[in-house]
């Protein structure tokens, strides 16, 4: 009964082994968000994520067929300025989830992504000398918001295992009161390759 079983084991992970597919990538991407006067004031500041320039890396292992999951980080290569602040401060918000994936093959050489999970927006503001943490050596204060997030894009493969992934992320960001809507789009296009 023992031995029935370890073969049946063997033979489970090894199928489920050879579906394994993982993929790293990093992008580039922009952030396409309600405007600073669709903020009420109350429960949104009148500041908006639109625009910028956020790379970002991403990885996703799939397990079962087309099925598995991934992570990401983007982050905004620049430093913006938030106004409201007193004396303005400069900001970076980081994007990063983790996200269900699911992938099949729509055509030779092409595969669709779509995703959907969870993670945070972490928005850092910058405050110089003032507060520096005596620990780590930082000088920012994070805030760091819950979020849903839903996506996908498409994996053209134009030569082995590289591919190149446009894709569309849309960030629901719980209690985001920093800025002018709980909601936000990630466009971009990433450059990846998969380890089959």
């Amino acid at each position: 009964m023992l031995l029935a079983f370890a073969c049946a084991a063997m033979f489970t992970l090894s199928s489920v082994a050879h579906a394994q597919k993982i993929d790293f990538a990093f992008g580039i991407s922009t952030i396409d968000a309600p405007g600073a006067s669709a903020a009420n004031g109350v429960d949104h500041q009148a500041v908006s994520l639109t625009g910028g320039t956020y790379p970002g890396f991403s990885a996703d292992f799939l397990l079962f067929h087309n099925l598995g999951f991934g992570g990401e980080l983007y982050w905004k290569a620049s430093q913006g300025t938030y106004f409201l602040a007193s004396p303005p401060t400069p900001y970076r918000p980081l994007f990063w989830d983790f996200n269900a994936v699911y992938s099949p093959k729509l055509a030779s050489h092409t595969y669709l992504e779509v995703v959907g999970g969870i993670g945070a927006q972490s928005t850092r503001f910058y405050c110089g000398l003032s507060c520096i943490d005596p620990f780590s050596g930082t000088n920012y204060a994070s805030r760091n918001r819950f979020m849903g997030d839903f996506g996908g894009g498409i994996k053209f493969y134009p030569r082995g295992g590289w591919f190149i992934r446009p894709e569309a992320r849309l960030y629901l960001v719980n209690n985001n009161q920093e800025f002018s809507s709980p909601r936000a789009v990630r466009y971009g296009i990433s450059i990846g390759y998969t380890l089959r």
